[in-house]
């Protein structure tokens, strides 16, 4: 590394900070750096900004990179981390991603003082959250809740559960154990029954494909196994939409050299939903996400993805 400390971009929400800390320190200890060889440099992003209505409304996914990928380009910043459920399919020319982190658990957390879990809520009960994928599979259990918008980061939504805005809310499991917040999580939602988003729990670094040092440095810190489940993840959902306007969950899986992977598609009000299954080799990750993807669009027919 040169003389001058690695700038690495990032949100500034307390989960995002947990994140760049996260990195930095699996960087300082795999090359033996002192932590004042990096810099973690704050951008405010469109997506932190708007917090009056559903990002689906105003753009989707790309709200929460827009500025940081502008500041990389500028040369701003050297690296972006991110959570790898905001990123959109297609990146800026000139960025890659060019490393995962260990993924994290992918479940979804259900918080609430009203009940034990989200089947046990009573009748009428308001839950609380701000993604169309939970919003769908919540109304799809549970059609006889009310399923209301509820934006800010993690405390804001914490904070507004306690003061009874809301009965109850789901956040990932991921997000809570990385802010050291695992203690008031009610229960967990299996995958089995409520399939996470494409990426959940798993951290991408994001950088300039040209800036060799850089990619030298990630390398060290890079988990591959996270980068085959993501491939075959991200590949699914660059077909389906790749934005913010449609529910839907994925998650690969990995045993030795095979990969599973599960997707599905809900309308909006859960009142229809498609999924799909698929099986194959590692080395074929992306290619079996992407087959998913036309597999399920057949499935689902012309205009459910719009609609």
């Amino acid at each position: 590394m040169g003389t001058k400390p690695l700038r690495i971009g990032t949100r500034g929400s307390a989960l995002a900070l947990a994140q760049a800390h996260e990195t930095r320190a699996r960087l300082m200890q795999a090359h033996a750096l002192p932590e004042e060889a990096f810099e973690i440099v704050v951008i405010k992003t469109s997506g932190d900004q708007i917090q009056d209505r559903p990002l689906s409304e105003v753009g989707g996914k790309g709200l929460f990179t827009k500025e940081i990928e502008e500041a990389m380009l500028d040369g701003r910043i050297d690296l972006a981390v991110h959570s790898s459920k905001d990123m959109p399919t297609v990146l800026p020319e000139g960025l890659i991603l060019s490393a995962f982190l260990p993924r994290e658990d992918v479940r979804d957390a259900f918080i609430s003082p009203k009940a034990k879990r989200l089947q046990d809520l009573p009748q009428g009960a308001v839950v609380g959250s701000s993604s169309l994928r939970r919003q769908a599979m919540i109304k799809r259990l549970r059609p006889d809740i009310d399923v209301v918008m509820y934006r800010g980061n993690v405390q804001t939504r914490l904070r507004k559960l306690e003061e009874g805005v809301v009965d109850a809310t789901l956040l990932a499991y991921a997000g809570l154990k990385r802010l050291g917040l695992s203690e008031v999580v009610t229960s967990l939602l299996e995958p089995e029954e409520f399939l996470p988003a494409v990426g959940q729990g798993a951290i991408c670094i994001e950088s300039r494909e040209n800036d060799g040092e850089t990619l030298r440095l990630l390398a060290a810190i890079h988990d591959p196994v996270t980068q085959i489940r993501l491939d075959a993840e991200r590949a699914f959902l660059a077909v389906l939409d790749g934005s913010c306007r449609t529910p839907i969950g994925g998650l690969a899986l990995l045993d030795g050299e095979k990969i599973s992977f599960r997707g599905t598609v809900l309308k909006p009000d859960g009142s229809e939903v498609h999924s799909v299954e698929r099986q194959g080799a590692v080395a074929e990750a992306a290619v079996i996400g992407r087959e998913a993807g036309e597999a399920l669009k057949a499935m689902a027919g012309p205009g459910f993805l719009t609609d």
